[in-house]
């Protein structure tokens, strides 16, 4: 039964990311520890597998609709390369109960700036910096690294605000940089211990199937509706992890 929903999640993980973008691969380590019984340490390897590979499919998907921004996204993953490479060596120094934690924050930030804020609107042209696309790229790299998230809902206003994108131009080039900055956080977790390839693979068919189907049905669903209702499976996920890991931090 547990895998079976594991499997039935991991489905639901890229129907998610089809259906809301940013956001949606943060339920992946959830899912992979306590559906698929694998070690918080080894499911944040994994997560950058199936998120990375889900990602940069998207991206070209985004890239035949003229929605990707190739030289503003290698500024952004040129500067996130490196931290998430860091980022990938530094999870091992924390124990799983802080790492879940941790993991619980982050899931406490993305849904409360779902719910608050959504997709920042294209008002106001913005315009390009650079220096401030590199220093977001290398904290949403590190990010990426230290907790196998793709870091969306904060790539999408940074490549807006900093870039200086228009928002579709943005969602597809943040798929880009996902797809980057878990590759290079992948190779970090490779280098520090072996992955469950089989299972890997497994759940990325499974995600990269849902995203597929969660793009072709996005357009009948209000995007609004859909983030918050999502954000607030993302926020009672959080509310989980810290009631299983609070206890195991104190002792």
């Amino acid at each position: 039964m547990g895998l079976a929903l594991g499997l039935i999640l991991s489905a639901a993980i890229g129907l998610s990311l089809g259906l809301v973008g940013a956001g949606g691969s943060i339920i992946t380590v959830p899912v992979l520890v306590y559906a698929l019984g694998i070690p918080p340490h080894r499911a944040i390897g994994m997560s950058l597998a199936v998120v990375g590979s889900t990602a940069l499919i998207g991206a070209l998907l985004h890239h035949r609709k003229g929605a990707v921004s190739w030289k503003t996204g290698s500024i952004f993953a040129a500067s996130g390369i490196v931290s998430a490479y860091l980022g990938s060596k530094l999870t091992r120094l924390v124990s799983s109960p802080v790492l879940m934690l941790l993991f619980a924050g982050l899931m406490l930030v993305a849904a409360t700036l779902m719910l608050t804020r959504g997709q920042p609107a294209d008002e106001k042209p913005h315009v390009p910096s650079p220096p401030r696309e590199a220093l977001a790229g290398f904290g949403v790299g590190f990010l990426t690294g230290f907790l196998g998230v793709g870091g969306g809902f904060l790539i999408v206003p940074a490549l807006h605000v900093f870039g200086g994108l228009p928002i579709k131009m943005a969602i597809g080039t943040s798929l880009f940089v996902i797809g980057i900055n878990c590759a290079a956080g992948l190779v970090g977790h490779i280098t520090a211990g072996a992955l469950d390839w089989k299972m890997t693979a497994i759940v990325t068919g499974l995600a990269v199937a849902g995203a597929l189907a969660g793009t072709a049905l996005s357009d009948r669903f209000h995007p609004k509706g859909l983030r918050r209702m999502f954000a607030w499976l993302v926020l009672a996920v959080a509310l989980y992890l810290i009631a299983r890991n609070y206890n195991a931090v104190l002792q």
